[in-house]
């Protein structure tokens, strides 16, 4: 059975000193922010879990002017989900799979899943190094790099709050998992298939597309279209 191959972002910021004597109360909590991790647009550098989580979110998701954009909305729905299908592969394998079935290795967090099978494994242009880091190619910092650089320009808009979304949910996982719940998790028939519930694997949402094996796409009528992404969930197995 093959398993989703995905594509998503990394991008480190570097942070300045700032001279903070002198400054009135509100100035100097604002001056703070960047160092409590409260700016706006910022993502966590990609080295970190979080921030490795977050960049994923932001590269496979689309931002306004982007071919599949729809809605801000839409792009967080599909943050979300994309979420929930990296932790169903670690702690919601349906009964009759294995974990390697779905997530192509055995892992044991999600940064083991992220990384699976290497740079052209499960997740395309990210992987651990020599050193046993996880890293990502250039092209995927090229792209959140440039989003980054939107969300500065003018007041803060959707691209910032679209990185900040990525960023907070990167970091409550991190914390503690997933406080929103699954939209496909109750997910029992699919055009008279038993499925699992729970979506594993996500592409891009054109319809030659297809993992493979037993994934089962998750149709309109269940919100299976998010963020550019078709999502799809797993048959039952008796």
């Amino acid at each position: 059975m093959q398993s989703l191959f995905l594509r998503f972002g990394a991008s480190g910021t570097q942070r300045r000193s700032l001279p903070l004597r002198s400054l009135r109360p509100l100035h100097f909590f604002l001056a703070l922010l960047p160092f409590l991790g409260a700016t706006s647009g910022e993502l966590p550098p990609s080295g970190t879990v979080p921030g490795f989580i977050a960049l994923l979110l932001v590269n496979e998701t689309p931002f306004p002017g982007e071919r599949a954009w729809v809605s801000e909305e839409d792009t967080k729905a599909g943050m979300l989900a994309i979420l929930w299908v990296l932790d169903s592969r670690i702690d919601s394998i349906p009964p009759g799979y294995t974990q390697a079935q779905i997530a192509s290795e055995k892992c044991r967090n999600i940064i083991d899943v992220i990384t699976a099978g290497g740079e052209k494994g499960q997740c395309d242009g990210f992987y651990r190094d020599d050193r046993g880091d996880f890293v990502a190619v250039p092209r995927v910092h090229e792209r959140v790099d440039y989003l980054v650089q939107c969300s500065t320009r003018g007041k803060p808009g959707r691209f910032a709050r679209l990185l900040d979304y990525a960023a907070d949910l990167a970091a409550a996982y991190e914390k503690g998992g997933i406080g929103e719940a699954d939209r496909f998790a109750g997910i029992r028939n699919v055009d008279g298939v038993p499925v699992t519930g729970r979506a594993y694997s996500w592409m891009t949402d054109r319809g030659s597309f297809h993992p493979g094996g037993n994934f089962v796409r998750i149709p309109d009528s269940e919100s299976g279209s998010l963020g550019g992404n078709r999502f799809f969930t797993l048959r039952k197995l008796k």
